[in-house]
């Protein structure tokens, strides 16, 4: 089996450089979008969150690929992105035309949810400048070649944005490929993304053409199946055996057709209601599939972007220590941390992903 091929950190400005679209989020915080009467601001975006986990948790080197609007909106996530630490040095600033017309920023109303009322996000991002990013738009060579960098991460939400941002995908890919820097996609089907531009069909044709440039494969059982056409009989959406049983034929499955795939992971998670859920996450890597630790009633104040920070824990431990067993429990305990806190990054320190990693309590530290 092929392991992943890491270039060595001295050889590289970043560790890890993520492409995708960067919303402002409004959060009604205890309340509901259609009842607010004030929001708080966030930036969050699928893509981006993993490379501000790996800043600001972990402590690593990264960066943005995206576009902004260059208005009070585009400055106000700007000055979110700039507090989180991640490099904005490859973000592409668009003039605005005065009302949004061409070009504007993505909003995403998001409320938490709680109990048996699940969490419900409404997302405002048409003609936003990252998705009409496409081919050309960035110097691939100069970033990975003369720069450097060690892993590159992208996902099924930018693809989903437009009919061009497959193709600049495709083309970040192939240039990552060519400089020998590893890939990761999580595929984070979002049905309402794609139902107006050729629903399942589009979404099928658009991500097994991406896979087959990808290392590093993240998604659930419906990631699989709805992105990439893959189906095993015994799947549920319950956090049980029988779905990680389905889980795993549904990779061997994968790794038939695109034997490029180094490691795959994903989360599991068992809802039990929107503010408690049995979280853990299983992963494949060197022909051997590693369960990360179980956080069964796992209390969850905002459970959007725990995927996320699954992703930059996991990524981190590849990078780090190399030992996938290793890694998974980074991501579980990232991810878990994260959904601790309001907003879509993580607030976490590495201190206290290494003590939930260790069996650690909540007892207070003073």
């Amino acid at each position: 089996m092929a392991k992943l091929d890491l270039k060595p950190a001295s050889d590289c400005r970043f560790d890890c450089v993520s492409l995708g679209e960067v919303m402002l989020r409004l959060d009604p915080g205890e309340g509901r979008v259609r009842n607010a009467r004030s929001f708080r601001a966030w930036e969050g975006g699928g893509e981006y969150n993993v490379s501000r986990g790996l800043r600001r948790c972990f402590g690593l080197r990264t960066a943005l690929v995206s576009a902004f609007a260059d208005n009070e909106v585009g400055r106000l996530l700007e000055d979110l992105i700039l507090q989180g630490g991640v490099d904005m040095s490859r973000v592409k600033w668009i003039p605005y035309d005065g009302v949004g017309r061409r070009v504007r920023n993505g909003l995403n109303f998001t409320e938490r949810g709680f109990g048996v009322r699940a969490a419900l996000g409404t997302s405002d991002r048409g003609l936003s400048a990252a998705s009409q990013m496409k081919p050309g738009d960035v110097d691939w060579d100069g970033l990975f070649g003369t720069e450097g960098v060690r892993w590159f991460h992208t996902g099924g939400i930018f693809a989903a944005l437009s009919d061009t941002t497959p193709d600049f995908i495709e083309d970040a890919l192939s240039k990552a490929k060519t400089h020998g820097v590893v890939t990761s996609y999580d595929l984070n089907y979002r049905p309402s993304l794609w139902k107006d531009i050729g629903g399942h069909a589009r979404c099928q044709e658009v991500n097994q053409r991406l896979a087959q440039y990808i290392d590093v494969m993240i998604g659930n059982e419906e990631d699989f199946t709805a992105c990439l056409g893959l189906e095993v009989e015994g799947a549920d959406e319950n956090l049980t055996e029988l779905e990680v049983d389905a889980y795993k034929k549904m990779i061997e499955r994968a790794l038939k057709t695109y034997p490029n795939f180094k490691m795959t992971a994903t989360t599991l998670r068992g809802v039990k209601t929107a503010t408690v859920n049995d979280w853990s996450a299983l992963c494949w890597y060197d022909g051997t599939f590693h369960h990360g630790l179980e956080l069964n009633d796992l209390e969850i104040m905002d459970r959007v972007g725990g995927g996320d920070s699954f992703a930059s824990g996991l990524i981190y431990g590849m990078l780090t220590t190399g030992d996938a067993a290793k890694a998974v429990n980074y991501g579980v305990a990232h991810g878990a941390l994260a959904m601790t806190t309001p907003g879509d990054t993580s607030m976490a320190s590495l201190n206290e992903v290494e003590k939930l990693m260790g069996g650690g309590s909540a007892r207070v530290v003073r």
